[in-house]
């Protein structure tokens, strides 16, 4: 302080002769420099900056007062909640179930008092340590140990408390000043035999339940939101709990099952929505219990199961809303399990098959909707099983079977309606399965068959229409099986078997209608099929271009 003032009056004598000094800057005599009135005003002005200077330095002093008694009061604050913290934590540690679930709740309570966003992670991650040590499911001990029996009780007591109060405090508005939202939590490894974290809002952050394992009961994640950070499943095991994320909101997120096991129990993502982020499911295996995700939407976001094996149970993507997403099953192996697009949309974004096995599983895709994206199946594997397209809708886009084989099994195009982009299947390799594209729409857009290989199994094109599009069969090879274009309608555009190769099995155009464009067959190789003409003599139908040694006439 006494520095303060000697400060404030050099400041005013300072100013007082810079006074002096500006009225002596014109050379003015003596008398007539100054006067009575003239001094007056630069006393109250040297005095004024006094003032101000003065409540400057008051200012400043009273600041670092207040920064002190801050700083003291949070030395204070921080001592207590240190020896609290010490006290809960040793209860954790006691033999009482009774005990431990006040240190329960003591560390919960010191978590909302906690002075700094750190001690209050530090209270969060003690919790969440608890969990994770060492735990025994009920479905592990001796039926007939009931000392056992009730210890787990009692102990599956207390880690439900600590996940309902993480759950309460995560289902608080984040402007409470008790909200855990945007910490960290981390359940690595632990058991999971029912628990209830329905509602809780996970905002930034990470959240992990890496190898987790969820083993029994009901675990309830519905309505959940998870919003920015990153939620953490990999390596986890679900393997006879149900599991629900219904309704649940990922957005901005990066949500990870990456490695997961699903080999039993239920897991419910019926109407979850994902939005922007990424959702990982690389590497992950299915071999037994239910995966929904029904009514689900992916509006943004990219699902990866690159990878992922499918030898059992069921994924049901029924009704679920792709739009411009990409999901990724590239290199999946599908070898028993039944997975539903029944009803699903894809609108824009892509859906990856390219190189993925399908060697025994039923895969569903009846009634979907493909408008203006791009769906591969470009070098995928059909040994057996199912893949059907039933009732399917392609509106533009792009759907590329470029190269694939069909060595077994039914993949099932019949009723589907294509209008507009591109349907691809050149390169093609079909010599043992069914293709069945009976009474399927063909209108406008592009049909690629060209260079594909028809060697076994049956391909069926009966009662197909093809208005307005272009349909390439050029360089095709017919060496054996069934191809059927018997009351194929050609309404329009052009069908190309140009260059194509008859040479073995069973080509037919029984009831075939030309009413329009253009079929030709120039160049083609081998003999004609039958079903061209309807009987001998008969001119040939218009827009029918066949190659130049062909005979035309009635097989009978």
């Amino acid at each position: 302080m006494v520095l303060a003032f000697t400060t404030a009056v050099l400041v005013a004598v300072a100013v007082f002769y810079a006074g002096w000094d500006l009225l002596d800057a014109r050379e003015l005599k003596p008398e007539h420099r100054i006067d009575s009135k003239t001094l007056f005003e630069l006393v109250k002005l040297a005095f004024g900056v006094v003032a101000g200077a003065g409540a400057l330095v008051a200012l400043v002093v009273a600041y670092r007062r207040q920064r002190v008694d801050e700083d003291g009061a949070l030395r204070d604050a921080t001592r207590l909640h240190t020896e609290r913290f010490t006290t809960a934590v040793s209860q954790l540690g006691d033999a009482s179930a009774a005990v431990r679930l006040g240190g329960v709740h003591a560390l919960a309570g010191l978590a909302d008092d906690a002075p700094t966003r750190e001690l209050r992670q530090t209270c969060i991650d003690v919790l969440c340590a608890y969990l994770r040590l060492p735990y025994t499911a009920g479905a592990e001990l001796p039926a007939d140990d009931a000392a056992a029996l009730h210890t787990y009780l009692a102990l599956r007591e207390v880690r439900h408390t600590v996940i309902r109060l993480i759950r309460d405090h995560l289902r608080l508005p984040l402007r409470h000043h008790h909200a855990w939202q945007g910490h960290n939590f981390d359940f690595t490894g632990v058991t999971f035999d029912g628990a209830d974290l329905g509602g809780a809002v996970f905002s930034d952050g990470i959240v992990s339940f890496r190898r987790a394992v969820f083993s029994g009961g009901r675990v309830d994640f519905s309505s959940a939101e998870f919003s920015g950070g990153t939620v953490d499943f990999s390596s986890a095991e679900f393997s006879g709990s149900a599991t629900d994320f219904s309704g649940a909101t990922f957005s901005s997120s990066t949500v990870d099952f990456s490695g997961a096991t699903f080999s039993g129990g239920t897991v419910k993502y019926s109407g979850v929505t994902f939005s922007g982020g990424t959702v990982k499911f690389s590497g992950v295996t299915f071999s037994g219990g239910t995966v929904h995700f029904r009514l689900a939407t992916f509006s943004g976001s990219r699902v990866d199961f690159n990878g992922a094996t499918f030898s059992g149970g069921t994924i049901d993507f029924s009704r679920a809303t792709f739009s411009g997403s990409t999901v990724d099953f590239r290199g999946v192996e599908f070898s028993g399990s039944a997975i539903d697009f029944r009803g699903t949309t894809f609108s824009g974004g892509t859906v990856d098959f390219r190189r993925a096995v399908f060697s025994g599983s039923a895969i569903d895709f009846g009634g979907a909707t493909f408008s203006d994206g791009t769906v591969h199946f470009s070098e995928a594997e059909f040994f057996d099983g199912t893949i059907n397209f039933r009732v399917a809708t392609f509106v533009g886009g792009t759907t590329d079977f470029g190269r694939a084989t069909f060595s077994g099994g039914l993949v099932d195009f019949s009723m589907a309606r294509f209008i507009g982009g591109t349907i691809d299947f050149s390169g093609v390799t079909f010599s043992g399965s069914t293709v069945d594209f009976r009474r399927a729409i063909f209108s406008d857009g592009t049909v690629e068959f060209s260079g594909a290989t028809f060697s076994g199994g049956t391909v069926d094109f009966s009662g197909v229409t093809f208005s307005g599009c272009t349909v390439d069969f050029r360089g095709t090879e017919f060496s054996g099986g069934l191809v059927d274009f018997d009351r194929v309608e050609f309404s329009g555009g052009t069908v190309d078997f140009s260059g194509a190769e008859f040479s073995g099995g069973m080509i037919r155009f029984w009831g075939a209608k030309f009413s329009g464009g253009m079929v030709h067959f120039i160049g083609a190789n081998g003999a004609a099929p039958p079903g061209l003409v309807n009987s001998a003599g008969s001119p040939l139908p218009d827009g029918l271009i066949p190659a130049a040694d062909w005979q035309l006439s009635d097989p009978s």
